[in-house]
């Protein structure tokens, strides 16, 4: 006899094991730009901890994008981990979620030319593998100027790379200290790693540009770097093969990244997090299968898909092999108890976009849980 009170969503409850961590679930908050940092210095507050152990029943939370330098950033009010203040506010956080019972990995940043020139030391232009402009991507300056376009960004030298990969390590040692559960390696979304990482924006002819092998030397590199911080099934890493924000492309994502994901899994890494579909514009027709395919050929770890997920999909490619975990990002902002929520098969508030970025506890801290809500 069928049972007819089995819940739909029955795979996302199963635990998993992530190293040195059991998730209770394999519903995971999603790495989420708030831009609710204090000011000055980008230092994580009271209001981010009480945000991040809302939701703390989630099987992992990542943190949101996190700068490793000031270089590195390209949004006002975004949180660093480069500066004691923020390693002490980080802590702030990391105990609040522990204390909530749940697990929290951090996300390493470097922007690249996804910035401007009055978000830089010195007011000087972002860096980039080349200098070549996102065209019709702008960044979030001030609240007195807003949103403006990105300049022309200047080309790394060479010798300049191996000190970027420093501020990597550093960052994963400093995370380490504000007591995260790991790191994660932004390697998505057109930022510096992914600069580097696709043909469309890495015109180099030197050791980090041309071949897929030479495009990917920096992110092995960075992986390298933070391995000797932290345990390699401590570390994760964020890719968007089919990722078009921030003006960014690659002309063959199969190739390139079932390659990316043979360094991931040479290297023990604990989960690879792959940005399949996003509300940002990655693509219009699903999933792209025939890339998420060629990666998991070529990997054979915890694969972590986001994207666009439903309770429904997510649990139905758990238990068909698809993924293991799945990262939710707009859902999780509006429900703190999104797990519960699936549990019950109960509905989920709605989420207000004008609020996702910067702001106080509205739209932040004040969504209402289930039991709030009756």
């Amino acid at each position: 006899m069928t049972n007819v009170n089995k819940n739909p969503h029955e795979a996302l409850f199963n635990p998993l094991s992530l190293g040195p961590l059991t998730l209770p679930n394999r519903v995971v908050m999603a790495p989420l730009t708030r831009a609710r940092a204090s000011q000055p210095g980008d230092v994580p507050n009271a209001m981010n901890a009480t945000y991040y152990a809302q939701r703390a029943s989630t099987g992992l939370i990542i943190s949101e994008a996190t700068q490793v330098t000031p270089e590195g950033k390209g949004y006002a009010f975004t949180p660093g981990i480069h500066s004691q203040e923020q390693i002490a506010g980080w802590r702030e956080v990391t105990d609040a979620v522990h204390a909530a019972g749940g697990r929290i990995q951090l996300q390493l940043w470097h922007v690249g030319r996804i910035s401007h020139p009055d978000l830089q030391p010195g007011n000087v232009l972002p860096v980039a593998p080349s200098a070549i402009k996102p065209e019709g991507s702008k960044v979030f300056v001030s609240a007195e100027s807003g949103m403006v376009d990105i300049p022309e960004p200047r080309a790394l030298k060479a010798e300049e790379i191996p000190g970027i990969v420093e501020q990597f390590r550093q960052g994963a040692e400093n995370a380490k200290a504000a007591g995260f559960d790991g790191v994660q390696i932004h390697a998505a979304n057109g930022y510096l790693i992914d600069q580097f990482q696709k043909s469309g924006s890495n015109h180099r002819t030197d050791e980090y540009g041309g071949s897929v092998e030479n495009r990917l030397r920096f992110t092995r590199m960075i992986i390298e770097a933070v391995k000797q911080v932290w345990p390699a099934d401590q570390i994760s890493i964020r890719i968007s093969p089919t990722g078009s924000f921030n003006s960014i492309h690659d002309e063959d994502p199969i190739e390139t990244f079932s390659a990316l994901a043979r360094i991931v899994e040479e290297a023990g890494l604990g989960y690879l997090e792959v940005v399949e579909d996003s509300f940002q514009g990655n693509h219009e027709n699903g999933r792209p299968e025939a890339v998420i395919d060629a990666i998991r050929a070529a990997y054979t770890g915890i694969y972590m898909g986001n994207g666009n997920y439903t309770a429904e999909e997510a649990a139905q490619r758990i238990a068909a092999g698809r993924c293991d975990l799945v990262s939710f990002g707009r859902p999780i902002i509006a429900n703190p108890d999104l797990v519960e929520r699936f549990q019950r098969n109960a509905p989920l508030n709605e989420w207000d976009q004008s609020t996702f970025y910067g702001g106080a506890e509205e739209g932040y801290t004040g969504y209402p849980t289930l039991a709030e809500s009756q």
